[in-house]
């Protein structure tokens, strides 16, 4: 299959699209960056500024790392294709329509397939509070339990209801998803829960019982990690713009 990497310009779409566009574009390289990556699949998606019920997301068939603003699909929450020339992934529509639909106070969700998380979404233990990010993360992280996302309707539903209330989701036997109000939020998620994941498997494999911190230790830190009702944390949007800059030092093509 043959895919064109770039085909449209900002001066063909709203400047607040295109924002959105670039920012996306520039996730899926930091995904490439960072190793997040599982060949074709998995996928991070955005809603369209000014249409609730319509996102961005890739063309199912490009690695990451050919992901530009340009080349995003448009979908709305039916499956229609608004724009672009190839379908997405169906289980990423449904699995980004469900989030999407049932959070409208949350504009971005990313999913991973990393090593580090399928291991811990395979652990009956759950996210263990045994390190500074796991311990922010823990009140934001739910646990989803196995549904096979390809055509399942009632699957959806129950991936919407568990995303209700948190930020982040273990999806058991399957990998990670986080969600944010801005790319920035949810990629800000996914860095603290995969990190926190990678020391987990560590500690786990080295077959000793973790030091834990006491429960009120435990708290406290749960309680800092937890984000403004407003808006998304300074760290998270500072922690955005770094990795923008970084991106765009090492190949600022995603822009295209």
């Amino acid at each position: 299959m043959t895919i064109e990497l770039s085909k449209n310009s900002p001066s063909e779409m709203d400047k607040k699209e295109w924002q959105v566009r670039q920012d996306l574009a520039c996730c899926y390289r930091a995904f490439v960056h960072y190793g997040w990556t599982d060949l074709i699949f998995t996928h991070i998606s955005a809603r369209v500024p000014g249409h609730s019920d319509q996102y961005l997301i890739n063309p199912y068939g490009l690695l990451f790392d050919e992901i530009t603003a340009s080349n995003l699909i448009k979908v709305d929450f039916r499956g229609n294709l608004i724009s672009g020339d190839y379908p997405p992934n169906e289980a990423g529509h449904l699995i980004h329509s469900a989030v999407l639909d049932a959070r409208s106070d949350i504009n971005a969700v990313l999913h991973s397939h990393t090593r580090a998380g399928m291991a811990v979404s395979c652990m009956p233990c759950g996210l263990l509070p045994i390190t500074q990010q796991a311990n922010e993360m823990l009140r934001l992280v739910g646990n989803h339990k196995y549904g096979l996302v390809t055509g399942d309707e009632n699957e959806c539903v129950a991936l919407g209801k568990s995303i209700t209330d948190k930020w982040a989701l273990i999806l058991e036997n399957h990998g990670l998803l986080t969600v944010g109000r801005t790319i920035g939020e949810a990629f800000y998620f996914m860095y603290m829960l995969e990190n926190a994941c990678k020391v987990q498997v560590d500690v786990v494999a080295m077959g000793q019982e973790p030091i834990r911190p006491d429960k009120d230790t435990i708290a406290m830190i749960s309680d800092y990690g937890m984000p403004p009702p407003d808006k998304p944390s300074s760290f998270a949007e500072l922690s955005w713009e770094a990795v923008t800059r970084l991106m765009d030092r090492k190949d600022s093509s995603y822009r295209n």
